[in-house]
């Protein structure tokens, strides 16, 4: 995994508008995705050698298309939920080391809201939105009515809540402090709807312990990164380079079935954790600012202690007195996340952080940003994370 380190950088960032309905297909807004990512970098989209789709099935014949590419060399598909994303990045920092591209987009976006919906409850989403173990959530779940996420995620938090006794307000903390830093990012679909303690307080239960706002709001957008060579960016980039300095991912034990799974605290995250700082060669007292894959309160709070900033059950106190606020300790989340920006399967949060570094984050930017960690969660256990600096 060293050898990945700074050898590849973040040239370009590309982002639609975060929305709640669209006449775009996604595979409109990925490809726009893709060239706006280009064209923050400052080269030709035909210039482009290599493409990784996470959690997508926008194909590299329509990259080619779009962008006009010459000469693909290079192109995955990266499959295991909202960690796609950054795994997808470390994929394509790790084919830039090998050889085999040098301009790689990465490039992911869906309607969330426009089209198929999770918060629908529609089981066909299983088949069109590549959930893990078909048959599990068919045969053992879906009899049982557990048909949407938020109840699947409700077993892991319930249980761990049972366990460590952690204090629920740790996720008030969280859903609050996300949506005061999205009042500071135009972009957020979130700007301008502020929510104070007492409007989470009286927000309904879903499926309890989560209430209406410990849960991702549903969006419709695109997020894209060029990955370049170090060497080349430094010369022909428009932007300073963003370095990769590593990354890893992991994954829990027995990841699909909820129902009977030895241990359902069990996460990848925890494996990826130290082989991302050891590659990386830092430590997490180094980071600077996190962006913590939300698509629940709760596993922001869960990933907080897996990756080891504190231990199992303490991360409500973790959070507590501003330390992940801008200004505190760890801001996490500078742009409001899956919760109060938009819903990008996490691409917008490798967006984020590309834009911290570069110092361009406006009045959310967090002083003397130096190292950013990103994380990504997907389905029922995957784990991704890539650390940047600049």
């Amino acid at each position: 995994m060293k050898r990945i380190t700074d050898v590849a950088s973040i040239a370009g960032i590309g982002e639609t508008d975060y929305v709640r309905g669209t006449n775009k297909s996604a595979r409109a807004l990925i490809l726009e995705a893709a060239v706006a990512a280009c064209h923050d970098a400052g080269i030709e989209t035909e210039s482009v050698d290599g493409v990784v789709i996470p959690y997508s099935d926008v194909t590299n014949e329509d990259f080619v298309s779009a962008l006009g590419i010459r000469d693909l060399k290079f192109h995955a598909h990266v499959n295991i939920g909202g960690a796609s994303a950054t795994a997808g990045v470390l994929m394509a920092a790790g084919a830039i080391a090998a050889g085999l591209a040098d301009r790689i987009i990465v490039s992911t976006g869906w309607t969330g809201y426009s089209g198929l919906r999770f918060g629908a409850g529609n089981p066909e989403l299983i088949r069109s939105q590549k959930l893990p173990g078909a048959d599990f959530r068919t045969n053992l779940e879906f009899p049982y009515g557990m048909i949407v996420p938020m109840q699947w995620y409700s077993l892991h938090a319930n249980r761990w809540f049972h366990e460590t006794k952690a204090d629920p307000s740790g996720m008030e903390t969280v859903a609050l402090t996300t949506r005061r830093h999205a009042q500071l990012n135009p972009k957020a679909y979130m700007r301008g709807r502020p929510m104070t303690q007492e409007d989470y307080q009286s927000s309904p239960f879903v499926v309890k312990p989560f209430r209406l706002y410990d849960i991702c709001i549903e969006t419709d957008a695109a997020a894209a990164v060029l990955v370049m060579r170090s060497d080349e960016a430094r010369d022909y980039g428009r932007h300073s380079p963003i370095y990769i300095a590593g990354g890893a991912e992991g994954h829990a034990n027995h990841p699909d079935d909820l129902i009977s799974r030895p241990d359902i605290l069990n996460m990848g995250i925890t494996k990826a954790a130290p082989r991302a700082l050891e590659s990386a060669g830092i430590t997490l007292k180094e980071i600077d600012f996190a962006e913590i894959y939300d698509c629940f309160t709760f596993i922001v709070l869960r990933q907080l202690e897996e990756i080891g900033f504190c231990k199992r059950g303490e991360s409500p106190e973790f959070v507590k007195n501003g330390r992940i606020s801008l200004g505190g300790e760890l801001p996490i989340n500078t742009h409001g996340g899956l919760l109060s920006q938009a819903h990008v399967l996490g691409m917008n949060h490798v967006v984020e952080a590309v834009r911290q570094l570069r110092g361009d984050a406006g009045t959310a930017q967090v002083n003397n940003a130096h190292i950013g960690l990103v994380t990504g969660y997907g389905d029922f256990g995957d784990g991704s994370i890539i650390i940047l600096h600049n």
